[in-house]
């Protein structure tokens, strides 16, 4: 496992990571779950934040287009239960909400670590997406998403068969 200093380099066409975690309602979800299905697998900061709140909004109201396109689509961030579920439940959202709380899956992935805001400097989420195709591996990682149309830009990237380098580069590796 990572330490938070640490970035695990995840890569287009490496496996993605399996994780077990729990969801907004308590149930166990793992990534054997979507065995055979795409996964829009995105991390962010906090639930109820104004830029998490745009971005998962978007995804919920393309969510109709995803699902009808394969896509299943997975938050992650290390709020807990009570607190997805009130976020869900406020914006109406139709996904699932992982909890993180011991930043075991954001460590498998890569997006935890040291963040700057207004010259303090903290350990959080840096807001990637991960698409997952059917065998499991990853497709396109969107390192800095375009909250307002994060859905259209995850559609896009599941139907080019080599996504455009675009969705690969960004910065990640925020100090």
């Amino acid at each position: 496992m990572a330490k938070n200093n640490e970035m695990i380099t995840l890569n287009v066409g490496d496996k993605a990571p399996v994780f077990k975690g729990t969801d907004q309602n308590g149930s166990k979800v793992s990534l054997a779950d979507f065995k055979g299905k795409k996964v829009a697998l995105y991390f962010y900061p906090a639930d109820s934040t104004p830029t998490c709140t745009v971005q998962a909004c978007n995804l919920r109201d393309n969510y109709l287009l995803l699902k009808q396109r394969g896509i299943e689509v997975i938050g992650v961030s290390p709020d807990d239960a009570t607190s997805h579920k009130k976020f869900e439940t406020k914006h109406q959202l139709t996904f699932t909400l992982l909890t993180d709380t011991k930043h075991t899956i954001v460590n498998q992935y890569g997006v935890w670590g040291e963040k700057q805001m207004f010259g303090n400097h903290y350990m959080g989420v840096y807001r990637t997406t991960f698409l997952i195709d059917e065998k499991g591996k990853i497709k396109a990682i969107f390192k800095k998403p375009k909250t307002k149309a994060h859905a259209e830009e995850i559609v896009e990237a599941a139907l080019t068969p080599n996504p455009s380098p675009r969705v690969e580069k960004g910065d990640a590796k925020k100090k």
